[in-house]
């Protein structure tokens, strides 16, 4: 992998895969979407179409298939932990060869799932801070002022990570490359989390949240923060409070729009994990364990 232009899979071109999707291509570099045969049909004939205030409003061609037929520098796997085992078998390990598999995927316990089904020194975790919704197939809107990349990989060549994290910031997104892979997994679930459980729980946007759970989200916050430095990824909860601060009013989690649309829930990746960690290492998280319950007594 260099500098020069790269060949990327996409898995699963939804709201976040989509944007990175259509930015890689308008950046001149090859990108392959791997979906089912409706959406790969739609994604080959239509491209993707993107809406941001934050990159412009743009049409691009992309490829597209329904499984990995041949070697990519790099893999993006943007598909929900509720679909990822089956959307898994659209990237055989043999096609993937040497190419870096990077999950963009929620929660804090998939690296090592991952690394037992592809080459250990090849999975490459990242996390995305934006709110990016697929509206239709190929058709994707990015609603965040924001959107920034943090790319790890504990045994990955730094040469490889380093290019890709060139093409990606090249494309659009800030894009760094950290040193301390669960300290950015914990750093994006300790933000998510409290998000996520409470727009679902109260099926309100975040400005309602902010007006009218602020007690609640706090507490979220610093259980949150708590299981993180107890899993060595300490997380200021000054910090995510103004980062929930700076969010327009209405905007939605994935969680909460899943919810809407009768959609399965990645309350175990975000909740469950949360609270299997908080078990690990004896930390109390009353607030967290009452909002999953009550979700799960919701029939999520």
């Amino acid at each position: 992998m260099t500098n020069e232009k790269l060949t990327v899979a996409v898995l699963g071109p939804g709201g976040i895969g989509g944007l990175l999707a259509a930015l890689l291509a308008r950046a001149g570099h090859r990108v392959i979407c791997l979906a089912g045969d409706e959406t790969a049909d739609t994604l080959r004939t239509a491209g993707i179409e993107v809406r941001s205030a934050r990159f412009g409003d743009f049409s691009t061609p992309v490829e597209a298939d329904t499984e990995l037929r041949e070697p990519v520098d790099a893999c993006l796997v943007a598909v929900k932990h509720t679909t990822l085992d089956t959307a898994l078998t659209r990237v055989p390990p043999a096609a993937l060869g040497d190419g870096l598999l990077v999950p963009f995927l929620n929660g804090v316990e998939h690296p090592e799932a991952l690394r037992a089904r592809y080459r250990p020194d090849r999975v490459a975790p990242a996390v995305i801070r934006a709110e990016s919704t697929r509206v239709a197939p190929g058709v994707i809107e990015h609603g965040s002022p924001f959107a920034e990349i943090d790319l790890a990989g504990v045994s990955v060549p730094r040469a490889r990570l380093d290019a890709l994290a060139a093409a990606l910031a090249t494309a659009g997104p800030a894009t760094r490359v950290v040193e301390d892979e669960s300290a950015a997994l914990w750093a994006k679930m300790s933000f998510l989390a409290p998000f996520a459980l409470l727009t679902t729980r109260y099926g309100v946007p975040v400005g309602d949240v902010r007006a009218g759970h602020r007690e609640e989200l706090t507490a979220l916050v610093r259980e949150t923060a708590a299981v993180s430095r107890a899993c060595g990824a300490p997380v200021d909860p000054a910090q995510a409070l103004a980062r929930y601060d700076a969010f327009p009013d209405r905007t939605k989690s994935s969680m909460q729009r899943d919810a809407e649309a009768g959609r399965p829930l990645e309350l175990d990746a975000i909740g469950g994990a949360l609270l299997r960690a908080a078990d690990r290492h004896g930390v109390l998280v009353p607030v967290t364990a009452r909002l999953v319950r009550e979700l799960k007594e919701a029939g999520h």
